[in-house]
């Protein structure tokens, strides 16, 4: 089966095709396929990865998956949620490289992160993933997985690998930060693995792979 990816990331395609490699499965990201980036107006991330996932499989006529991801602290009432990628007023600078812009706006975001939660006592958060699939844009059967990964907030970041609030996000289960783990122990224990792992059992049930 040929299964559109609803992002445009390089990094994503690559955990989940890892995630996704025990079903027979071609994972393609709709950017390859000319497909541009749907919104995402909605205050959950249910509803965002539905959105995101019927905007491909509308545009390409193929069965689609989205994920909407992010960073839950309890403290802030599950802030920053689903405006975690961009939490932090930020302006890139002219001609800034993607990439670029990426890195400045996720250090504006975990700056902001600190800032808010400076003298709050209560650090725990939780990174959550909702992972939809759909066989057709109109597909009333979507499939649904969710995935927590519980930690708590820093003081200040650690670790230089992974991206986002992977610095500041420490795994008491694990004894690091996600941005200290490899990359191996990231993609095994992550809240999108947890998500992957449901929607395997669901996609072998529901649609027989």
């Amino acid at each position: 089966m040929r299964l559109v990816l609803a992002s445009n990331n390089a990094k994503k395609l690559g955990e989940l095709g890892q995630l996704f490699a025990p079903l027979a499965i071609e994972l393609v990201t709709q950017g390859s396929l000319g497909v541009a980036e749907a919104e995402e107006p909605h205050h959950t991330f249910v509803e965002n990865a539905l959105a995101k996932a019927r905007h491909a499989a509308a545009a390409t006529g193929l069965p689609a998956i989205a994920d909407d991801s992010g960073l839950c602290v309890d403290a802030l009432g599950g802030d920053p949620g689903v405006q975690s990628a961009v939490y932090a007023a930020f302006t890139p600078e002219p001609g800034q490289d993607r990439e670029s812009h990426r890195r400045a706006q996720d250090a504006a975001n975990n700056a902001l992160l600190l800032q808010r939660l400076s003298g709050v006592a209560d650090r725990r958060a939780s990174f959550v993933c909702a992972l939809i699939a759909l066989r057709s844009a109109d597909d009333p059967q979507p499939l649904v997985a969710f995935g927590r990964w519980h930690g708590e907030v820093l003081q200040a970041p650690a670790g230089e690998g992974g991206f986002g609030y992977d610095p500041l996000m420490f795994i008491p289960a694990l004894g690091t930060t996600v941005a200290a783990l490899p990359a191996a122990t990231k993609n095994a224990h992550s809240h999108r693995a947890i998500a992957a792992a449901q929607m395997l059992s669901l996609m072998r049930d529901a649609w027989h792979l």
